[in-house]
């Protein structure tokens, strides 16, 4: 079963709530009034739930658990099974093509076909 994706709105609105905050605290009026101070807090809050919801979704990861040295050493031993795979897949292709050459310069193989063999048993 696969994690479902990050919601990269929730990430990206981040940003935008972080200068919202931003906008209304450096305000020339500053925030004086009961207004301007709760609409800082609303800002505020708004951004901090976002942030801790963000937080918690990109510790749920797959693989968050691992130490740097850890990711590192399993994307090393991936890249090996990666190179590996590659060098079995350009020498299968090679004697592949070499085969079909040789084939191909033989001439006309002919093959005899046994009908017996490829019929079903019938008692008559």
């Amino acid at each position: 079963m696969t994690a479902p994706p990050l919601p990269a709105a929730l990430f990206e609105s981040l940003l935008l709530k972080l200068v919202a905050v931003l906008e209304l605290t450096q305000r020339p009026e500053g925030t004086v009034t009961p207004q301007a101070k709760q609409a800082v807090l609303q800002a505020t809050n708004d951004f901090k739930s976002t942030l801790t919801h963000a937080k918690e979704l990109a510790a749920g990861l797959p693989g968050g658990e691992l130490l740097l040295a850890d990711q590192l050493e399993v994307i090393a031993m991936l890249t090996v099974l990666r190179d590996r795979k590659r060098q079995q897949l350009a020498e299968f292709s090679a004697r592949a093509l070499a085969a079909s050459a040789a084939s191909a310069a033989g001439g006309h193989h002919r093959m005899e076909v046994d009908s017996m063999a490829s019929t079903p048993f019938h008692e008559f």
